[in-house]
């Protein structure tokens, strides 16, 4: 079965001459898959070559124009797959495009790009950037129908969406893959790039916030119970956001003194790689975790859906000393709206009318019921 991605259809329109088009996401999350799959329909001459080959490498990290030109002779397109690992590829992909500005290139990779800043300052106003997520619910519609999307949600929920897990049929084979990507692979960047020798601790880190899904995070519990000091705990999480693996949501604040703005909360990119952390698996009737499972999911999916369209949108939670809270604020265009995510149930009555008051935004809740509507 091929699974739908919805930028494939993007790319066309996305790659120009003059320009890089930039292709990031987690390891595993089917770049180059995706790169081929669109190959297939491109209509001109190209290059592919795989940036982890040796031989690639020592071609593609020459600065020297005539040299670099060589590789493009004939084509419109340069494909670089896996280019973080090439020597200085930021500064190389400059000069081609520079020297030779009739040609398009593509270049995929993962977080190591912006942890090793190769790209940043030489590619400026010469590159687009798209980020490819794990599967989404809306990718999922197109692959197997609106109707079975809709009824596998319990599956979701629990294996997430990365390529190889909807795949996979059986549980075992999808919890050993999961297992073995939550392990230390989808953050092999951040333990080759940053000098990070204990990966235990990164693992410890993500087990702690795997189980505060929908919680303020305090950095100061966090590094007491890892015996790290709070600047080491903080920057471990800002690597594992560069590294996509997980996501912060900051508080929201304009009015009130009540609010509670000092902590941040964190979400997982995929429901899987949080089950594997924590190593359950099981279904949603034999679970106590089913409020976290859903809020993590339609926050982390509601991010796919205004990234793939092409919406921008500032992103908080709201909460007040006296427990009212709403789990999503968006504010887009001097409008603020309000999501509470729940499995079960409506928003407080009472939370409603204080933000709607006070803010003169709309809150609604987002159940079982509605929650296509707001992710499709």
């Amino acid at each position: 079965m091929k699974i739908q991605r919805l930028l494939e259809g993007q790319i066309h329109s996305l790659i120009q001459p003059g320009k890089v088009l930039v292709l990031y996401g987690p390891r595993r999350v089917g770049k180059t898959t995706l790169i081929n799959d669109f190959l297939k329909t491109y209509e001109g001459l190209y290059r592919f070559m795989n940036g982890e080959e040796l031989s690639n490498q020592e071609l593609l990290s020459q600065q020297n124009s005539a040299q670099l030109g060589q590789l493009i002779t004939g084509t419109s397109l340069l494909v670089i797959d896996e280019a973080q690992r090439v020597p200085n590829i930021g500064l190389n992909l400059k000069i081609i495009i520079d020297s030779f500005p009739h040609i398009s290139i593509i270049a995929t990779g993962s977080a190591s790009f912006d942890l090793a800043a190769q790209i940043g300052e030489p590619l400026t106003g010469r590159k687009k950037t798209v980020l490819l997520y794990p599967v989404s619910f809306n990718e999922l519609i197109q692959t197997y129908g609106a109707v079975d999307a809709k009824q596998q949600l319990e599956r979701w929920l629990i294996w997430g969406g990365y390529p190889e897990t909807i795949l996979l049929e059986a549980e075992h084979e999808r919890s050993r893959y999961l297992d073995e990507l939550a392990g230390s692979y989808l953050y092999k960047d951040i333990l080759e790039l940053d000098s990070i020798r204990h990966a235990k601790k990164i693992v410890d880190l993500l087990r702690l916030i795997a189980f505060q899904i929908g919680n303020e995070v305090s950095l100061t519990e966090l590094a007491s119970k890892l015996a790290l000091n709070r600047k080491t705990v903080e920057r471990y999480l800002d690597l594992l956001e560069k590294s996509f693996v997980i996501f912060r949501v900051g508080g929201f604040s304009r009015n009130l003194r009540k609010e509670i703005i000092k902590n941040a909360r964190y979400y997982f990119y995929d429901n899987g790689v949080r089950n594997s952390l924590i190593q359950n698996f099981n279904r949603l009737t034999l679970r106590n975790d089913i409020g976290q499972l859903w809020e993590n999911y339609l926050m982390v999916e509601r991010m796919k859906h205004l990234a793939y369209n092409g919406q921008r949108v500032n992103r908080y939670f709201w909460r007040t000393y006296d427990q009212k809270e709403i789990d999503l604020i968006e504010e887009s265009g001097g409008a603020l709206h309000g999501y509470e995510f729940k499995w079960q149930g409506e928003v407080k009555a009472s939370t409603k009318k204080e933000f709607e008051s006070v803010y003169n935004g709309r809150v609604r809740s987002i159940n079982q019921a509605n929650f296509e509507s707001f992710l499709t």
